[in-house]
C-alpha cells in the first residue's frame, strides 16, 4: 500500500487561525460557555481537596510505576492476548498502522469499517487512508459522526463537535441524511443520528475502537464510553480491530478502577461512565455474540521518544481526559480547531512534537501563559507547564549531535539567540547595566515602532527618559 500523507493543518498558519476565532464573538461565547459548564461540573466531583489529591497522587503513582516497566508490560500483554486469541500487531509509524489496519480489512474484502471513538485513529488519519483504499470508515461516536459529515477534525478529545450548535447540527443532518428534514431539537437529532448508525453496525464487515486501558496480567483491553456505541463496534461486526498508543498499558485489573474514576470525573464531571467495556479475546464455541477475531495495534509515533527521556517520559502518564483544554485559557479563547493537530490544547502542546517533530510544531510549546492550571488539575500530576517550558529549550537552543527529540533546534534564530546573550550580559553586570540603561533613557526617542512579534498585538516597549535611579537622585 502507498504510503498516505498526514493531512494536519500546517504549523505556520496557527496564528491565524488563533486570531479568527479570538475575532469571532460567538465562537469566544460558544467555547467559554462550554468550558465554565465543565470545570463546574469536574469540581463539583472533587468537593474533598484532601481526597482529590490522595486520587491524583495514587494515579500519577500508577501511571509511573507501569512506564517504569514499559518494556517488559508490553511483552506481558501480547503475550497474553496471543493466548486468548487476539492477534497482536506492532507499528511504529502512522503509515505502519493504516497498512496493517488496510490489511486486515482487504484480507476479508471489506467495505465498511464502522468507528467507536478512538483519537489514535485520527492520529493516524485513517478515515483518508481507508477512503484511498475504497474502504467506508464511519464515524459511530456522536460527536465524531457530525464532525465527520462536517468534513472536519474533532476540536476536544472528549466532546468532539462541541464547537458546533444545534442548528448547525441541523442543517448538517438534512444536507446529508436522506429523507431527514430541518429540525434543531437536540433530542429529535439525537435519534436521526441512532436510526442511521443502528443499521450500520450491523452491516459492517470490520469494527474498530480505541483502548483506555490494557491490562498486561490478564490480557483485556478496557473501553471506555457512554453511548453505547463502543460496545456494538467491539461485537456487532465479524471483525473486530483495536488500536491504541504502546503507553495505555497497565500491569494488574486492580490499578483500572483509581484511573477509571480519575477519567470519568475529569473528563465529564461523571461519577462513572454509562459502559465500560472489558475485551479478552473472540467468541468462543457456544458463545452466541461477538467477533470470530479480534486484532490489537500497538503503535508508537513518537512515544519510544518521550519514554526515552526521564522528564519527557512523564507526557506519556496522559489518560486523555482534556481536563487540561477545559481549564486552559488559551484554548478556552481558540478552541481545538486553532492547533490543527490531532490533540489540541496543553496536552496537544506536550504530545504532538513528539509524533510530529518540533519542525511541524515550533508554535504550541510557546502558545501558552504558563499559568499552570492545567497542571494544577490534572488527575495524574503531569507536570505541563515543566514540559512546555522543556519543549521550547529544545526548539530554541541551538541544534546539538545528538538530540533528545526529532527536530531540536528548529526554531534557532541566530540574531534572537545573540540577542538574549546580549540581555544575559548587560543584566548580569552592574557596571555595564547602568551604562546601557543611562544610553537608553538619553536616547529612547530611537527606540523602533515595529517591534516582531510584541507590537503585533501591544504597543511598543520604550525606554523611560529618566532611569529610576535618576529620579530618586533628584528627589533626594
Amino acid at each position: 500500500m502507498s504510503q498516505q500523507p498526514l493531512h494536519f493543518m500546517p504549523n505556520d498558519g496557527f496564528r491565524d487561525r488563533a486570531k479568527s476565532v479570538v475575532e469571532n464573538p460567538f465562537l469566544r461565547q460558544s467555547f467559554r460557555g462550554a468550558m465554565d459548564f465543565l470545570m463546574s461540573k469536574r469540581a463539583a466531583q472533587f468537593p474533598d481537596p484532601v481526597e482529590l489529591e490522595s486520587l491524583r497522587s495514587l494515579g500519577e503513582q500508577i501511571r509511573q510505576y507501569n512506564l517504569s516497566r514499559l518494556p517488559e508490560l508490553l511483552v506481558q500483554l501480547e503475550s497474553n492476548l496471543t493466548r486468548n486469541g487476539v492477534q497482536v500487531h506492532w507499528a511504529e509509524t502512522p503509515e505502519e498502522a493504516n497498512a496493517i489496519i488496510l490489511g486486515i480489512c482487504q484480507k476479508v474484502s471489506a467495505k465498511l469499517m464502522v468507528k467507536g471513538k478512538s483519537m489514535v485513529s485520527e492520529e493516524i488519519e485513517l478515515n483518508h487512508a481507508a477512503e484511498a483504499a475504497g474502504i467506508g470508515a464511519l464515524e459511530s461516536d456522536m460527536g465524531e459522526y457530525i464532525v465527520q459529515l462536517a468534513h472536519e477534525k474533532p476540536s476536544h478529545i472528549i466532546m468532539p463537535a462541541i464547537h458546533k450548535t444545534k442548528e448547525e447540527i441541523a442543517r448538517l443532518f438534512a444536507e446529508n441524511v436522506p429523507g431527514v428534514e430541518y429540525t434543531d431539537n437536540v433530542d429529535a437529532l439525537i435519534q436521526i443520528g441512532r436510526n442511521v448508525l443502528r443499521q450500520k453496525f450491523l452491516e459492517a464487515d470490520v469494527g474498530l475502537s480505541g483502548v483506555n486501558f490494557a491490562v498486561a496480567e490478564t490480557g483485556t483491553l478496557c473501553l471506555v464510553e457512554n453511548e453505547g456505541n463502543g460496545r456494538m463496534c467491539t461485537t456487532a461486526p465479524p471483525i473486530h480491530i483495536a488500536i491504541t498508543g504502546i503507553e495505555k498499558i497497565v500491569e494488574k485489573l486492580e490499578h483500572v478502577p483509581p484511573l477509571y474514576s480519575l477519567l470519568t470525573r475529569s473528563a465529564t464531571g461523571q461519577n462513572i461512565s454509562t459502559y465500560f467495556n472489558m475485551i479478552s479475546g473472540p467468541r468462543k464455541p457456544g458463545e452466541k455474540d461477538g467477533p470470530g477475531e479480534v486484532h490489537l495495534v500497538l503503535l508508537d509515533n513518537g512515544r519510544s521518544q518521550a519514554y526515552a527521556d526521564e522528564q519527557l517520559r512523564k507526557t506519556l502518564q496522559c489518560i486523555r481526559c482534556g481536563a487540561c483544554m477545559n481549564h486552559c485559557p488559551v484554548y478556552t479563547r481558540i478552541g481545538g480547531h486553532a492547533y490543527g493537530t490531532t490533540y489540541p490544547g496543553p496536552i496537544g502542546k506536550i504530545v504532538s512534537p513528539h509524533m510530529l517533530g518540533l519542525e511541524a510544531t515550533a508554535d504550541m510549546p510557546t502558545a501558552s501563559s504558563l499559568c499552570g492550571a492545567c497542571g494544577e488539575v490534572c488527575p495524574v500530576k503531569i507536570p505541563i507547564p515543566e514540559l512546555l517550558v522543556r519543549l521550547r529549550t529544545e526548539s530554541f537552543s541551538a541544534p546539538k549531535a545528538n538530540p533528545a527529540m526529532r527536530g531540536q533546534g528548529a526554531g534557532h534564530r541566530p540574531l534572537i539567540s545573540a540577542i538574549w546573550r546580549a540581555w544575559a550580559t548587560v543584566y548580569g553586570n552592574p557596571g555595564v547595566y547602568r551604562a546601557v540603561s543611562w544610553l537608553t533613557s538619553r536616547f529612547h526617542w530611537l527606540t523602533p515602532r515595529r517591534q516582531g512579534g510584541w507590537t503585533r498585538v501591544r504597543t511598543p516597549l520604550q525606554p523611560a527618559p529618566k532611569r529610576l535611579r535618576d529620579l530618586i537622585k533628584e528627589k533626594h
